[in-house]
């Protein structure tokens, strides 16, 4: 129990000071879990690492999960998922809870969080490209998953889309050296036989949810459990991808306007862990405060799910060449769905006049260029709109 609370206890104090994203939050558990508490080797924090970027869901909150499994078993990997995620979950609900109570969907602020997004979301697809799609064929694949995915609107076709991508990879790097290797050992506690449950659990509820919902009908909390589940089974390549998979999943359903989805995205940036927690700020806005905690425990449970069942494979499946080729061709499809939404829904709802393009300039070069802190942006995104209005 001592090493549990331990676990929370320090998840906890990361989940209310790490900004920056997913690689800086790697650099926070970095520096207290490698260096100051030594609670993991270097060797072993890098195949944790590598694991998260194989899976789909979020790296930085998988990793987090996986020393915490190491760290105090099954209960451990459940508290540091919570220490992580609880603070922005908090914040984001309150944040929702204010949103419905006075009417500020049209203030000049929350426009100026619109913009924000956008310059976000730019400054991910570049950083994404360069290192994903870095020679003819890898962006050649991200151009055609943007084209399709802005032609092709349904919830459907991105899967198609990663599927798709994952067999062009297949093909074309399995015996390439694009999909590098690595050597080292990661000693786990979990057995085989309980990584095959956690997997077989994890792909009977995103096969059999869909069918249930079927039956049963899809509003209510069940239909919101579905669709965030769904959303957190897909999402390769980083938090925000799994923007334009929620926007399909909240917008054209009815809960809630684009508006008010682009809101909560903005806001998401603005408050340290990871952005899934965008989940809580959209299930509060449908169905209140269960619907947050819902909505939460459905996107994070994937990623849970699939670090606990794929460590005890690890070792062997990372060498597989066939396999990290079909990694390839689905991060170049991710940059290119990204690329997309970085159109649609951010810049046609955003970017409406030459002023707001000025705005989104500025917060662009702000983050890329003059490298302030994302929360700093976002204060200066929503002053800009209030100015702008």
């Amino acid at each position: 129990m001592k090493a549990i609370i331990e676990v929370l206890t320090v998840s906890f104090k990361l989940g209310c000071t790490s900004f920056g994203g997913p690689t800086a939050h790697l650099g926070y558990f970095h520096q207290e879990y490698v260096g100051r508490r030594r609670w993991i080797d270097e060797r072993s924090y890098a195949d944790l690492v590598a694991l998260a970027q194989f899976l789909p869901g979020p790296a930085s909150s998988q990793v987090g999960i996986g020393i915490g499994l190491l760290r105090a078993g099954w209960l451990g990997g459940v508290a540091a998922w919570i220490g992580f995620t609880m603070p922005s979950v908090i914040l984001l609900i309150l944040f929702a809870l204010l949103m419905q109570g006075f009417d500020i969907g049209n203030s000049g602020w929350i426009h100026g969080l619109k913009i924000v997004a956008v310059s976000i979301v730019a400054q991910a697809v570049l950083s994404m490209g360069l290192k994903l799609t870095p020679d003819r064929s890898r962006a050649t694949l991200a151009i055609l998953a943007a084209a399709i995915t802005l032609l092709w609107q349904t919830a459907a076709s991105q899967i198609v889309l990663l599927l798709a991508a994952g067999g062009i990879g297949l093909f074309l790097y399995k015996h390439s050296e694009v999909a590098g290797s690595s050597h080292s050992a990661l000693t786990m506690p979990i057995s085989k036989r309980s990584g095959m449950i956690c997997l077989g659990l994890f792909l009977a509820l995103l096969i059999g949810l869909p069918i249930v919902r079927q039956v049963v009908g899809g509003e209510g909390l069940f239909g919101l459990f579905e669709s965030f589940y769904r959303s957190g089974s897909l999402v390769f390549g980083g938090g925000h991808v799994v923007l334009p998979l929620l926007e399909k999943e909240v917008v054209p359903t009815g809960w809630m306007s684009k508006a008010d989805f682009l809101t909560g995205y903005g806001a998401a940036q603005a408050v340290p862990g990871p952005l899934f927690t965008l989940a809580a700020y959209l299930g509060a806005m449908i169905s209140g405060v269960k619907g947050a905690l819902v909505g939460t425990a459905a996107i994070f449970l994937p990623a849970f799910l699939l670090m606990a069942g794929a460590l005890p494979f690890w070792n062997t499946l990372r060498q597989n060449k066939k396999v990290q080729g079909a990694l390839v061709g689905v991060n170049a499809a991710v940059v290119g769905i990204l690329l997309a939404a970085l159109y649609n829904p951010l810049w046609i709802t955003a970017v409406q006049q030459p002023e707001d393009f000025v705005l989104a300039i500025l917060l662009f070069g702000m983050l890329v260029y003059w490298k302030l802190p994302p929360w700093l942006v976002v204060l200066a995104g929503a002053v800009g709109g209030m100015l702008l209005v």
